[in-house]
């Protein structure tokens, strides 16, 4: 591994690609720090641990921004998903843009124009909403609650998102790797020091115990979150390059006296189809109960609004997990019925001389496609509710903070361990068209 480590810094263009994929990474991390000219840094650091801030820490865990500190890249990219999310929404709806998704390069480029403008958009009115929730949260220093002050945020916000939108470009045209999925991958592995040290800091301070005496966890504990750690890993590993490999055929051409085509071949279809989008929704749409619910319930006294709080708070019981499960089936349905178009598969299959044995070209090959995607599905979404609710589990058992068990399954190791094999597939695609050995290759 070693050997194949020094190869990649041996090619000089995959040398400079990495390194500036870094530099742009490293400019990403500068700028995460830098805080909002109108912020109250005091009242800040005092609301830490409440529960507007554990909310806005599960925001920020998909979409590379920091919330809780309101910087200057605050947002995030989650405008410019948002955006994008939206537009491959519309493109499966809206006939125009259906169209223009068919053109090839010229309409990829022209959606990608939209998305930046859309993107422009969406900050002005998020970062605006968010000015506002500063307000409200008294997190603004009291001389500069201005409207000129909050007009400067809400710009400085704007700016920030547009600039990461283009270090994102960035690394894709000069770097290595996808620019916007290696800036979420940036922020989560950023928060695993923190976590380590969360966890780490008692046993220090305490001593190190077996059984987990004077309020540390114990050698035996950390041994099982290890084990666990590595196995929700392999786990998500396995799931994510799983593929049912339909076996297809390519018809014969007889030209002469030769014979052409006929060749076996096989059509992937992935396990989990819908990525990591299903868990990215049912998160997001079960935040809005919960922020609802606990505005009113500070508003008025009322036993049921704090229990419907309760309910609809992450990690708060049976309910709030039986919810989070079916929402995640729901939208990995959705999403998978969104992308997947099993009846433009079929006329791509017949238009190349390609037929699966057994079933006709056309209408029928369709039917196959979508019954086998139906049914991988189900596994996939099984998998990917499973993986949602481990850091629930693992925080209730171990009696852990909700911080460091989310970096046993959820949003964020999807995410990470998916980019990370992006990541070495690109960079295996160059070794291999110089004829060196892959990161992969095991011969």
């Amino acid at each position: 591994m070693w050997e194949k480590i020094r190869v990649i810094f041996t090619i000089p263009e995959l040398r400079q690609k990495i390194l500036l994929t870094l530099l742009f990474l490293a400019i990403y991390r500068v700028g995460w720090q830098i805080p909002l000219p109108i912020m109250d840094m005091a009242q800040v650091a005092a609301q830490q641990d409440s529960q507007s801030s554990a909310l806005l820490e599960q925001v920020a865990m998909f979409s590379a921004s920091n919330l809780q500190q309101a910087t200057i890249f605050g947002l995030g990219i989650m405008p410019y998903i948002s955006a994008s999310i939206i537009f491959q929404l519309l493109g499966s709806v809206y006939p125009p843009l259906e169209r223009l998704q068919k053109e090839g390069e010229s309409g990829r480029k022209k959606i990608n124009e939209y998305t930046r403008y859309a993107t422009v958009v969406l900050c002005l009115f998020q970062s605006w909403g968010y000015v506002a929730f500063l307000r409200g949260s008294g997190l603004i220093h009291a001389e500069r609650d201005t409207l000129a002050w909050q007009a400067v945020a809400i710009m400085t916000m704007t700016a920030g998102t547009t600039f990461l939108m283009w270090l994102g470009e960035q690394i894709d045209e000069y770097g290595i790797g996808n620019g916007i999925s290696l800036l979420i991958m940036a922020g989560i592995l950023a928060r695993m020091p923190a976590a380590g040290w969360e966890l780490l800091k008692p046993m220090i301070e305490n001593g190190v115990t077996l059984g987990g005496d004077r309020g540390t966890l114990g050698v035996e504990s950390l041994i099982v979150l290890a084990v666990l750690f590595v196995g929700v890993i392999f786990g998500v590993v396995f799931i994510t390059l799983g593929q049912r490999r339909i076996p297809t055929q390519s018809a014969k051409h007889v030209r002469g006296r030769r014979v052409f085509g006929g060749n076996r071949q096989y059509l992937p279809l992935k396990v989990n189809q819908a990525g990591v989008m299903p868990i990215i929704f049912a998160s997001s749409l079960l935040l809005f109960p919960s922020v609802i619910f606990g505005y009113l319930a500070g508003k008025f006294d009322q036993v049921w609004l704090q229990t419907a709080t309760n309910i609809f708070s992450r990690g708060e019981g049976f309910t709030y997990n039986l919810l989070y499960v079916a929402l995640i089936y729901f939208f990995c349905y959705f999403w998978t019925a969104i992308t997947f178009n099993p009846k433009d598969m079929a006329d791509n299959l017949k238009n190349y001389g390609t037929f699966i044995p057994g079933y006709r070209p056309g209408k029928r090959t369709a039917d196959y496609l979508e019954k086998v995607m139906v049914r991988i599905t189900y596994v996939g979404a099984g998998f990917l509710a499973l993986v949602a609710i481990i850091p629930t589990i693992i925080a209730g058992l171990m009696h852990i903070p909700y911080g460091i068990a989310s970096f046993y399954g959820g949003t964020g190791l999807l995410i990470a361990v998916s980019v990370a094999f992006d990541l070495v597939q690109k960079i295996d695609s160059h070794l291999v068209m110089r004829n060196y050995r892959g990161l992969l290759d095991k011969s």
